[in-house]
């Protein structure tokens, strides 16, 4: 398993992740005809990578024999009641076919590094309500919902998401 920081070219590898992803673990949670029209392509065209601007989100992925297999985008955090010193993990993402692997592990811990290394004491983010694999993956990794929720707009489509916090 390698662990590298995302560049321009993997934009399409990632978007395919990212969809796959989606598809699968929002089946239920989101339109069925909504997830099925999801196309990397299209995704791949919103990425911004490889930027050294740290407030500019910032991807890793992973790769298993060199292919793209998951990725973590993390940045400052947006909320406005946040402060300087937490940070964000915008977006957490592994192939479906990987699931289980602990690539997911890998990657949350290399991005809590990162957020640390930028000198945030602590980090949020913002799960799918209804999601219950990714909130038991996150809880297991000491994440705690600290009672805020919205309803945001992603990719076009209005979600239900709560906020979990984890001091770093």
């Amino acid at each position: 398993m390698l662990i590298r920081d995302a560049e321009a070219a993997d934009a399409l590898a990632i978007a395919e992740v990212h969809v796959r992803s989606w598809q699968v673990a929002y089946r239920g949670l989101l339109p069925d005809d909504y997830l099925d029209g999801l196309r990397p392509e299209d995704r791949a065209k919103k990425y911004t990578l490889g930027s050294a601007d740290e407030n500019q989100p910032l991807t890793i992925v992973v790769l298993e024999h060199g292919v793209i297999c998951g990725f973590a985008t993390t940045m400052p955090a947006r909320d406005a009641d946040a402060g300087k010193s937490v940070g964000e993990l915008a977006a957490l993402y592994v192939d479906p076919k990987e699931w289980g692997k602990r690539i997911g592990a890998a990657l949350i811990q290399a991005a809590r590094s990162r957020l640390s290394e930028r000198g945030f004491q602590k980090a949020i983010l913002w799960i799918l309500v209804g999601n219950v694999r990714a909130q038991r993956f996150y809880e297991t990794d000491g994440w705690q919902f600290d009672g805020m929720r919205r309803a945001d707009q992603v990719w076009g489509v209005t979600v239900d998401e709560a906020r979990m916090v984890r001091s770093l």
